[in-house]
């Protein structure tokens, strides 16, 4: 293993090296399309905005949180008004950041005020809002398991199952709600699951496929019992995933991990993994069982929404509506 690619550390290890912030080149690119199904092709527009509001037209908006929660996704704000403003020609809106992402927030709260041509901040608002809403509601949940988890020792993990095209920005909202990445995709970490078992004819046969093929990467397996749990430690796993057990047998099965731990061939340390039907009241239970972490699906695939807002405050010497609310 190369310390210096988190992709080869253990999960806790690689977890923590990841770059806690969002890639611009991926904000860029995302904030294109989104403006780009908004807008049509570049440069798009804004039939109602651009009928409406003069191009000369400056103002204030507030990016506002109607309740409380865990804010995240603030970052990608100044890319929204950036290449909005581009599209139309017109100046870049300033942005004062009144908030953090990470940072718990009540209802009410002004995270951000915008201050530049309101035809730029009309036109954003539905891309900058889908976005943070977005990841804000996956970083409240990812608080919510964090918080639940306090002092047991075990971390949550988020999954694959992320919405198409938005993996990096929902990733990054677990980061910001204190959770942890796992694998960021099919290409970091080989994860030997029951179909590959049947492919490869046994999980010896399908982790040693994997050592031969790819030998950069960590592996590991997913067991649904005990017996599986031992048979992939005695195939050469680094780490398991244990799969929809109840808890006495996830206790039985850890208990029986940690005795194999540091005999024949077995790491000293065997990261095991938590996950299928966990919730948050079961959250302390299962972690008390000994495991490592516990993979929660939901945290990006039905964590619902933070809502927040764009109110707009133009000039009063533009004589301009006020109040302004999201469409």
């Amino acid at each position: 293993m190369n310390p210096s690619d988190p992709h080869d550390l253990p999960v806790s290890d690689r977890a923590s090296a990841v770059e806690p912030g969002l890639d611009p080149g991926w904000a860029a690119r995302t904030v294109e399309l989104a403006l780009d199904e908004d807008l049509g092709p570049a440069p798009g527009r804004d039939v109602t905005t651009q009928a409406t509001v003069p191009a000369s037209a400056t103002g204030t908006a507030d990016v506002v949180a109607r309740e409380d929660g865990t804010v995240a996704g603030l970052v990608v704000v100044p890319e929204v008004v950036r290449q909005v403003a581009a599209r139309l020609g017109l100046p870049a809106p300033s942005v004062t950041f009144h908030a953090r992402d990470g940072e718990a927030v009540a209802g009410g709260r002004v995270l951000a005020r915008l201050e530049g041509p309101v035809q730029v901040l009309l036109v954003a608002e539905r891309t900058l809002l889908n976005l943070a809403s977005r990841a804000s509601g996956v970083a409240t949940a990812a608080a919510a398991w964090k918080r639940a988890l306090a002092g047991t020792g075990a971390q949550v993990l988020d999954t694959r199952k992320t919405t198409p095209g938005l993996r990096a920005l929902e990733k990054y909202a677990v980061r910001a709600g204190g959770g942890t990445n796992k694998r960021m995709g099919l290409y970091d970490v080989a994860m030997v699951k029951d179909n590959h078992v049947v492919a490869a004819g046994s999980v010896a046969g399908a982790v040693r496929a994997v050592r031969s093929t790819f030998p950069d990467v960590a592996v590991q397996v997913e067991a649904d019992t005990t017996a599986q749990a031992l048979e992939a430690l005695d195939a050469g796993a680094d780490f398991l995933l244990l799969d929809n057990m109840p808890t006495p047998v996830l206790a039985a099965t850890v208990a029986a991990v940690r005795e194999r731990e540091g005999r024949d061939g077995v790491p000293a340390h065997v990261e095991l993994e938590a996950t299928g039907n966990l919730t948050l009241d079961r959250a302390a239970e299962v972690a008390a069982t000994g495991v490592d972490f516990l993979s929660v699906g939901a945290l990006t695939h039905s964590a619902p929404i933070l809502d927040l807002a764009l109110d707009l405050r133009p000039a009063p010497s533009r004589g301009h509506p006020t109040g302004a609310e999201p469409s």
